[in-house]
């Protein structure tokens, strides 16, 4: 590779991880101030009401509480506190039996971490409990006994839970940035889904299949992440008021993963539907017009829930469920011009993802597959 080249290469690397790590930072302004009132908070009362000697493990406790991570934080705070003072505990009682040491340390870990995992399968938990207790075995034990550590712990953990109250963020903005994401692959896999039917590409079937299966990393983060924002609208009296609101977007985020999950059995059969030739051209054309505009009604349900104004939730959250309709009304075989049998079996499996997005936009499910004609 000739130098211009290579140098070209790092300064267009060095721009995009620029440009990455700024929007990253960007996002995080307001993590950041939390964590640091959070820890200075913390270890200053612990020092000064408390009267405890260099507190690092308020500190470290409430930023280990915050970070930031999907988990819920109700969760975390509560792994960090119990862990450090069992952990704590376990350090003591073992130092009675076995002294100080390093074979006693490595005894003390082993047996630290099998209890932790034995307790519960949080990561953070058998990282505190195991961490505590070593650091038990090595280190001298503080002016305020044993256990000033645990308390230290849990003034950490009170102060994780105070500083997400009093300083909230609003807790829809990841979750609705999660959901359109997500939905935007969903209504790809679609479209790609009907160009493969037009075009009688199964590689392009294939590929729509392994998008769908890729949703699952999304899937995960969004549920953790309207998870976390559900138990701070629960404990912060400054977005309490949009409890509801959560409630139905994590209700259409467990029809949406329905949906994605038929979506991946629709293209694997997409794929072999193309590969033998099944279809007619009008059939072929007709299924394609119901992807689209499946794919079409997507694209609105994704404004409906991300959208912050009710008014506009609302809106789009119709016109969503009345595009949804007018598919699922049309998914008949008959009515699609579709006679080998597994032509029909496309449609049946297409019928259950419509009605799992018309769940998405909040009707029941009775409600939703009676939009369906009977077969």
């Amino acid at each position: 590779m000739p130098p211009r080249q290579g140098i070209t290469r790092a300064l267009a690397f060095l721009r995009k991880r620029s440009r990455t790590g700024f929007r990253r930072s960007s996002n995080s302004i307001v993590t950041a101030l939390q964590m640091t009132v959070c820890a200075v908070g913390a270890y200053a009362f612990a020092e000064e009401v408390l009267g405890h000697n260099g507190p690092l493990f308020a500190a470290t406790s409430s930023m280990i509480s915050l970070g930031f991570s999907r988990d819920p934080r109700i969760r975390r705070v509560l792994e960090v506190a119990i862990g450090c003072t069992l952990g704590i505990s376990v350090g003591d009682l073992l130092l009675t039996f076995f002294g100080n040491g390093i074979w006693q340390a490595a005894v003390v870990l082993f047996i630290s971490i099998l209890l932790a995992r034995f307790l519960d399968s949080g990561t953070i938990f058998t990282t505190q409990l195991g961490l505590q207790s070593l650091l038990v075995v090595l280190l001298p034990a503080p002016e305020g006994g044993p256990f000033t550590r645990s308390v230290d712990a849990v003034v950490g953990g009170l102060f994780a839970l105070v500083v997400t109250m009093l300083l909230p963020r609003d807790p829809r903005g990841e979750p609705k940035t999660n959901v359109r994401g997500l939905l935007e692959e969903l209504s790809g896999v679609l479209r790609e889904s009907a160009t493969a039917l037009r075009q009688s590409d199964s590689t392009l079937a294939w590929h729509a299949l392994v998008r769908a299966r890729n949703c699952q990393s999304q899937l995960d983060g969004l549920t953790g992440s309207v998870r976390a924002a559900q138990e701070v609208a629960r404990i912060s009296p400054a977005y309490r008021r949009h409890r509801d609101e959560l409630g139905s977007l994590r209700s259409s985020v467990g029809s949406i993963d329905l949906a994605i999950r038929n979506s991946r059995v629709f293209a694997r059969r997409l794929t072999s539907a193309i590969n033998h030739a099944a279809l007619t051209d009008d059939a072929i054309e007709s299924l394609g017009q119901a992807l689209a505009d499946t794919a079409d009604a997507v694209d609105v349900l994704s404004r409906s829930l991300s959208a912050r104004d009710s008014a506009e939730r609302r809106l789009n959250q119709r016109q969503a469920r009345d595009e949804l309709a007018a598919v699922a009304t049309d998914l008949h075989p008959e009515t699609l011009g579709i006679q080998r049998l597994e032509g029909e079996g496309l449609v049946l499996l297409l019928r259950p993802l419509v009605v799992d997005l018309l769940e998405a936009t909040g009707l029941s499910h009775e409600d939703a597959a009676d939009y369906l004609p009977r077969l």
